[in-house]
């Protein structure tokens, strides 16, 4: 079952041990912080067609612990990220990113190991790690052919992400992508990641 937890307050970082310690209720009984001044929640449809809500931690004093909250992770292989991943790619932030899943026309693809996506993702993701990017490139609306390569012309808007600034996953699955014929218009990265997502307290899909 697929638990829905808060972002902030996390004991660790590792895939192990991503466990929010705190419900993310409010103790005093109202929304104390939303996601933007008149917006309170986000509503949007999993890829099971089931409804997701996502808010922010309401929890007094939650604060980021364990690897989330480190500064000086080991370069190589956790460096700082270039804004842009490839040419013509489109960054996006947190307020984007929510917009293009409300909408619903965005394939939202967490581009992490598969350890890393069940200690915790963004709701909505599907996980297709770097390491297969292009050989699932068939589940985001390409098609492959007798050769091994593949007709990207009906490909679908995607916004990839991993786990934030100093995470290479994500852009190396876009590169990968890209060489092998995904139109680049429709590429989006967030780039903040799991890091700016947990920082922020919004809700995070499973970890349990």
């Amino acid at each position: 079952m697929v638990a829905w937890l808060p972002a902030v307050a996390q004991q660790a970082a590792t895939p192990e041990a991503s466990v929010a310690t705190s419900a993310g209720s409010d103790a005093g009984g109202g929304d104390r912080v939303g996601i933007t001044a008149g917006m309170v929640e986000a509503i949007w449809t999993m890829p099971g067609g089931e409804p997701v809500t996502v808010t922010r931690d309401q929890t007094p004093g939650a604060t980021l612990t364990g690897d989330w909250a480190l500064t000086g992770h080991d370069c190589p292989p956790f460096c700082i990220q270039p804004l842009r991943p490839a040419p013509g790619v489109t960054t996006v932030g947190e307020l984007e990113l929510i917009d293009a899943m409300k909408a619903g026309e965005t394939i939202l693809v967490d581009g992490r190991t598969p350890d890393w996506f069940a200690g915790g993702t963004i709701p909505g993701a599907i996980n297709i790690p770097y390491t297969q990017a292009v050989e699932r490139l068939a589940e985001l609306g390409c098609e492959p052919d007798f050769d091994g390569e593949f007709d990207c012309s009906g490909a679908s808007r995607v916004i990839l992400f991993c786990n934030g600034i100093w995470c290479g996953q994500s852009p190396a699955a876009i590169r990968a992508m890209i060489e092998a014929g995904y139109p680049v218009d429709r590429i989006q990265y967030y780039r903040g990641g799991m890091v700016a997502w947990r920082l922020l307290g919004l809700t995070v899909a499973g970890g349990e």
